[in-house]
């Protein structure tokens, strides 16, 4: 799934969803930027940031997209961290749409974790280091965020409307649908992983972001996630 060359890929990978912001972000933000992968349009990047080697590659959407791409990564390139940068939904009031969410760690409704036959629940969560970096970064921005666990959904649009409250109640600040299949296979593979999450609309709050703003807006995001390299 990845025609780059062992190398091409720096060991900081910023990872969107949607190929075309990893192509926003490469050409906003890095230098000497290089393509290094284009197979099946999952665009991928690698260029300099304030001197410092990063790259950046679209996962898809969902959990076996992003479960194909970063496992390839890590363990066919060398790649040690993966920093997720993408958009969700909010469950809480108090996380308004454009505020950030730093994930600590990923609730699901997805059957991943049965592939490791492991003889109960799986708690799927981010490198502590990397989530302390983000806060630190945010806080140096003035930037409105929180921290704390989202749903990774296998499902976008689920049948029953209400069972979000559920999720809500246990304290899941949001949902959106790869970062456990992230955070699953660095454990697995021993590197590190975290997401940081830009709120794009909300279950509580009529206010939408548009899908260009999507993909080439919600900088300070990709600015936090930049300082971590």
């Amino acid at each position: 799934h990845n025609q780059a060359q062992r190398g091409d890929f720096a060991e900081t990978v910023l990872m969107p969803g949607d190929p075309l912001r990893a192509k926003f972000i490469a050409e906003t933000f890095l230098e000497n930027v290089k393509e290094v992968n284009s197979v099946r349009n999952m665009l991928g990047y690698t260029g300099y940031y304030k001197g410092k080697r990063v790259s950046v590659m679209g996962s898809g959407m969902g959990m076996p997209s992003i479960g194909i791409y970063s496992y390839e990564l890590f363990s066919q390139y060398d790649v040690k961290r993966i920093i997720r940068i993408g958009s969700c939904g909010s469950y809480k009031e108090e996380c308004k749409v454009r505020d950030v969410i730093i994930d600590v760690g990923s609730s699901t409704n997805s059957s991943w974790a049965e592939q490791y036959k492991l003889p109960g629940t799986y708690t799927a969560i981010a490198t502590y280091d990397l989530v302390e970096k983000a806060v630190a970064s945010a806080k140096a921005r003035n930037v409105r965020y929180h921290v704390g666990q989202v749903l990774a959904s296998d499902a976008f649009y689920a049948p029953y409307g209400e069972e979000w409250k559920k999720w809500a109640q246990m304290g899941v600040l949001g949902v959106e649908m790869e970062s456990y299949a992230l955070y699953c296979n660095a454990a697995f593979l021993g590197k590190e992983a975290l997401t940081i999450l830009t709120v794009s609309d909300s279950f509580v709050s009529p206010e939408i972001t548009t899908a260009e703003e999507r993909q080439n807006s919600f900088t300070q995001m990709m600015e936090i996630a930049l300082e971590l390299i």
